[in-house]
């Protein structure tokens, strides 16, 4: 049975996600941006806590943990090792290649720097799930703070290889702002236009836009679709190497 996933929308525009097997009663958390909503949808649902698994140090990620702690004791605390002198005190240190357990599925640790050095994401391949925070996002990517371009195209890279079934769960609701953005390197992308619509009627509703599915991230992010002839072509940069493609949309959108 796949693992239930809930979207809970935390601050003015992070998301927090729990994960739970219904089998063994075992959740878990990824990221704490606040506690009140996650206690909220806790609550609702009568589900206790197990696991709390962080991508990354960003206050906007973690800043709610104390709190959550305080409520449920018992969680372990889970990030990368690569990141642990700036995270909370974990319980479990991770790296690329390690497994997360939730009941009788296992998930796969990513590490996806870029953004951050030492960002993590979490694939869980029988539930078609993937936990990506700032570095795969709806329409878009984060920011490359502390790592290289190149370094942050090939964690994108990774994420792109993974089945177009899977479901993106990001960890910010930028996605109108980036469909803009990505309207502006592929103006005649048609599966583009139409997702730029279902976006804008979404948010007019308040509804989240995430997760969204890999195959659209395929079809119309720019940033995994830097390997597309229209789209270097578009950039003025036809014979250049993906990973220089990338760049320069990155650089255009640090400046929209």
């Amino acid at each position: 049975m796949a693992l239930a996933l809930v979207t809970i929308p935390c601050l003015s525009d992070n998301y927090a996600y729990l994960l739970h097997d219904g089998t063994s009663g075992e959740t878990a958390l990824v990221d704490v941006p606040e506690a009140a909503p996650i206690l909220a949808a806790l609550a609702e649902r009568g589900w206790r806590l197990s696991h709390v698994w962080l991508t990354h140090h960003h206050d906007d990620h973690v800043q709610g943990l104390p709190e959550i702690l305080a409520a449920f004791p018992e969680a372990r605390v889970t990030g990368a090792r690569a990141d642990q002198h700036r995270l909370p005190k974990l319980d479990l240190a991770v790296e690329e290649g390690d497994r997360l357990c939730l009941g009788g599925e296992q998930g796969r640790v990513l590490d996806v720097s870029g953004h951050t050095l030492g960002h993590l994401a979490f694939h869980f391949p029988d539930s078609d799930i993937a936990f990506t925070a700032d570095s795969l996002m709806a329409f878009g990517c984060g920011r490359v703070f502390e790592g290289t371009f190149p370094q942050m195209y090939q964690s994108l890279r990774k994420l792109a290889a993974l089945p177009p079934r899977t479901r993106i769960c990001s960890g910010h609701e930028y996605t109108l702002s980036n469909a803009k953005f990505a309207r502006t390197i592929e103006p005649e992308n048609s599966a583009l236009i139409s997702r730029l619509d279902a976006v804008e009627a979404a948010r007019a509703a308040g509804r989240p836009t995430v997760p969204s599915l890999l195959s659209e991230e395929l079809a119309t992010n720019p940033f995994l679709r830097a390997d597309q002839p229209g789209v270097a072509a578009n950039m003025g940069l036809p014979s250049a190497d993906p990973a220089e493609v990338f760049a320069e949309i990155r650089r255009r959108k640090d400046a929209f």
